[in-house]
């Protein structure tokens, strides 16, 4: 079996990383209203939400939300465990 060293799997999960980001930023415009001026407002609703995710530890949240970390959790192992990409 072929493993990453380091430097390997700092850019794997480097690729993972913009990968989730840029997934989150595409969700993020998704549900916010482009501005004339080109500024974005995200909705009430959607603040109010994450503001309240950001502020609750882990073992606290929702069984619907922890799978969705869970979820998450899956694909950066599988990342990490899967051989490096040509």
């Amino acid at each position: 079996r072929n493993k990453m060293n380091e430097q390997e799997k700092i850019e794997v999960l480097s690729n993972y990383a913009h990968s989730a980001w840029s997934g989150w930023m595409k969700y993020l415009f998704s549900k916010s209203t482009q501005n004339t001026d080109g500024s974005v407002t995200i909705p009430k609703e959607s603040i109010d939400r994450w503001t309240r995710q950001m502020n609750t530890a882990y073992k606290d949240l929702p069984e619907s939300e922890k799978a969705s970390d869970r979820k998450e959790a899956s694909e950066i192992l599988s990342v990490l465990l899967t051989k490096k990409e040509n």
